[in-house]
């Protein structure tokens, strides 16, 4: 097994352990604001239940990108990663939307204050939640998954969520009559934390669909190892993409113009091994023989 797969069939298990955790949490926050008259704890929990479908597109995602290339895919399925991301993005900024206006509505009807019950169901949530975050965030960077950290996100944004719905719950017992709507307002104050993140999310996943080249080390890594190799004279147009969890590289080399093609041919190779032993996430290397000599490169 590679380690781009060992990578995704990583992520699709966090995402697994995300939904597992999402259905008990949402039962219960649920189940929590309807019996203690918490509508923010409702909302909350209505957020973890779409967290459920998130994580379900998430693993989605990565178990279909964790498919060989095929006939019809060349290059692998990378692209169903940040395509997951980008349904599930979406997703998160149209509940925001949907759980503020359910909020402006309850705002507006008078209605009971909160149990004092509800606030430990919200702290348990919120340790719970922080913890997955940090589990699932620090995988996601380690692969560089859109996906897998789009996911912890959501994690993320349900705890900040849980500890707005505690502070408004907290203000409308401690305010007594005329402040019942505190847990609303706390909703609404959690509706546009969950929108902002959505757009925070959204956006490297577009850039990703849009082969947009990737940011750090990498670029500089090929170049160093092109560089490395006996009879390259220098490199040029080094472009590199990502693919899902795998990388692809477009290289111009320029080699001395008075050798055979033969060892022209055989210095590519050395070049491409080279790039790939520098970093195993890339899959495959394209290298373009130039002679050297009147100029750049073409």
């Amino acid at each position: 097994m590679n380690v781009t797969t060992s990578n995704l069939q990583s992520g699709a298990r966090i995402a697994l352990l995300g939904m597992v955790v999402n259905i008990v949490l949402a039962t219960a926050k649920i189940a929590a604001g309807i019996a203690g008259h918490a509508y923010v704890l409702i909302a909350d929990g209505i957020e973890s239940a779409l967290d459920i479908a998130g994580s379900a597109v998430i693993w989605g995602g990565l178990k279909v990108a964790a498919r060989p290339p095929d006939e019809t895919h060349p290059y692998g399925h990378g692209k169903a990663e940040p395509v997951a991301a980008i349904i599930v993005a979406i997703g998160v900024i149209a509940a925001a939307v949907g759980l503020a206006a359910q909020s402006v509505r309850e705002i507006l009807v008078p209605h009971h204050a909160p149990a004092p019950f509800t606030l430990i169901v919200l702290l348990v949530v919120v340790l719970v939640k922080e913890v997955l975050y940090r589990t699932v965030v620090k995988l996601g960077r380690k692969v560089e998954s859109t996906a897998v950290q789009t996911d912890a996100w959501h994690h993320r944004s349900d705890a900040l969520t849980s500890v707005a719905a505690f502070l408004g719950i907290s203000i409308a017992l401690i305010g007594g009559r005329g402040w019942e709507s505190a847990d609303d307002f706390a909703a609404l104050f959690a509706c546009a934390v969950i929108a902002a993140n959505g757009v925070l999310l959204l956006k490297p996943a577009l850039h990703e669909i849009m082969d947009t080249a990737p940011r750090g080390e990498i670029v500089d890594r090929v170049e160093r190892a092109a560089n490395s190799v006996t009879g390259v004279v220098e490199t040029e147009k080094c472009l590199v993409r990502k693919m899902g969890l795998s990388f692809y590289v477009d290289l111009h080399v320029g080699v001395d113009g008075d050798i055979s093609v033969r060892d022209g041919h055989h210095i590519a190779h050395q070049v491409k091994a080279a790039i790939q032993r520098a970093d195993d996430r890339i899959a495959d290397v394209l290298v373009h023989i130039e002679p050297v000599g009147g100029g750049s490169l073409d």
